[in-house]
């Protein structure tokens, strides 16, 4: 019989302690310690454990001596999904997919299954729930208009049974939905604790490998933003994938920020409603406010770049007399420490009298970016609160500003202006150095400006 030992677990970065703490000594998390029974094994039998676990190891091969063979990609249908991979999944991959509660990772796990089951009818893929009877993903499958007779489901949470229907079924795309309530029967900690979660993970990962399936691992993140369970699962998948919200709920955003077989600075946007979630191609009509109304002092467009997407964005201040003894200086979907270098170059480089007055900035549409090309819109769009001079619903503002108050260049300005044009915009407001670089072909009308001193004057 296996010789057991109890151990304390953190819950968050998997430090492993003998005895109970109040704090991790790994995270400094406080009451994450949580205590679990393992079977204590001699070094040696761990070792030739952890060799079994890689089924997918490879004897030691020269590099130039190892065929570079080109990936096959293979598209789901949905542009921006398609897109944010780097134009499709790759057999073999695994992908994590993080977000709160009730944001649509299941609608859109249940849209790219449908789809992708399309794209190969002679394969099957397998729907696996862990947090919702068949029924229940069954309903939402035929509200969202979605059948497929390649698409099967699976309500189980035991990794044996799951692994033994993947054998039995060999489906090239697996879902599990989700990750944390997944256990494995030769662990005795309880669903969603480090051990489990690591150990679930790793053998759905052998699993993919082996027979170069595609698996989605979905799962929660807590309310301070983190992925529930161990950060390990980031570093067992290939792609790990954010989902959250933008506006009040009414815009999904989907981030990459880890991907192994494609760009990570890649942005994706969809909107759910009655069919399921919806992609958003033009993203203007969310991040700007009504440009035909009267024009209102403290606006300021621009164009932000995620990946290879332009988005146009308007940044709004608010410069208002202070009641308190320091003025507040706060800043929404912007750099607050960015915003505070460009109110001080303002100061100085403008003579603008910023000492006793609030200044609030904000993104229209609740996008959160670190763009350098917004500076400009940003710095203009205080001074003009602070004057009360609106600033003409047909411009666009381009450029970085620095310390010594100057405007610099931008990266891809072309796509920038171009987007801009498209969405109705005639002038814009760029940088004096970038001129003689541009084409002239966006259409629009425009303003090179050296230092904000110009861009303020060209302005007025």
């Amino acid at each position: 019989m296996a010789r057991l030992k109890t151990v304390f677990r953190c819950q968050e970065c998997g430090y492993c302690a003998p005895k109970p703490m109040g704090q991790c000594p790994g995270c400094s998390a406080w009451n994450a310690m949580v205590e679990e029974v393992v079977e204590a094994r001699p070094a040696a039998a761990a070792g030739a454990a952890q060799r079994r676990l890689t089924q997918f190891s490879s004897e030691v091969t020269a590099l130039k001596d190892t065929p570079a063979e080109p990936q096959a990609r293979l598209c789901t249908g949905l542009g921006e999904f398609d897109r944010l991979l780097g134009g499709g999944v790759v057999p073999g991959q695994v992908l994590l997919l993080a977000g709160p509660p009730g944001i649509g990772k299941s609608t859109l796990m249940l849209q790219v299954a449908t789809l992708l089951a399309a794209k190969n009818p002679q394969r099957s893929v397998l729907y696996i729930s862990g947090e919702e009877s068949l029924h229940q993903v069954s309903s939402r499958a035929k509200r969202l208009g979605l059948a497929n007779d390649s698409v099967y489901l699976l309500a189980e949470t035991d990794l044996a049974k799951i692994l033994a229907a993947v054998a039995r079924v060999k489906p090239w795309l697996i879902i599990m939905d989700s990750v944390q309530t997944v256990y494995h029967p030769e662990f005795s900690s309880g669903p969603g604790t480090v051990a489990q979660v690591r150990e679930c993970a790793a053998e759905l990962l052998r699993a993919a490998k082996s027979s170069e399936a595609v698996v989605f691992l979905l799962g929660h993140i807590t309310k301070e933003g983190a992925l529930a369970g161990p950060k390990v699962l980031e570093h067992i998948v290939d792609t790990v994938l954010y989902f959250d919200t933008e506006r009040h709920d009414l815009l999904r955003v989907l981030r990459a920020q880890k991907n192994r077989f494609g760009p990570t600075d890649e942005l994706g946007l969809f909107e759910m409603g009655e069919q399921g979630l919806r992609e958003v191609r033009d993203a203007a009509q969310f991040f700007l406010e009504d440009r035909d109304a009267r024009p209102l002092p403290g606006r300021a467009p621009s164009v932000t770049l995620e990946g290879s997407r332009p988005i146009l964005v308007e940044v709004q201040a608010l410069v208002v007399a202070t009641n308190y003894p320091l003025p507040r200086r706060m800043a929404t979907g912007l750099d607050l420490n960015r915003v505070l270098v460009l109110l001080a170059a303002m100061e100085k480089h403008l003579r603008l009298r910023l000492e006793n007055r609030d200044v609030f900035v904000s993104l229209a549409g609740g996008l959160r970016i670190k763009d350098p090309a917004v500076d400009l819109a940003a710095c203009l769009a205080v001074v003009s609160s602070a004057r009360e001079v609106p600033v003409a619903s047909d411009w666009v503002m381009l450029g970085e500003v620095g310390l010594l108050g100057g405007v610099g260049r931008v990266p891809h300005l072309e796509t920038r202006l171009k987007e801009a044009a498209k969405a109705g915009f005639r002038k814009a407001l760029v940088p004096a150095a970038s001129l003689k670089n541009l084409s002239r072909k966006s259409g629009l009308e425009l303003v090179g400006v050296a230092d904000l001193a110009e861009a303020a004057a060209a302005l007025q």
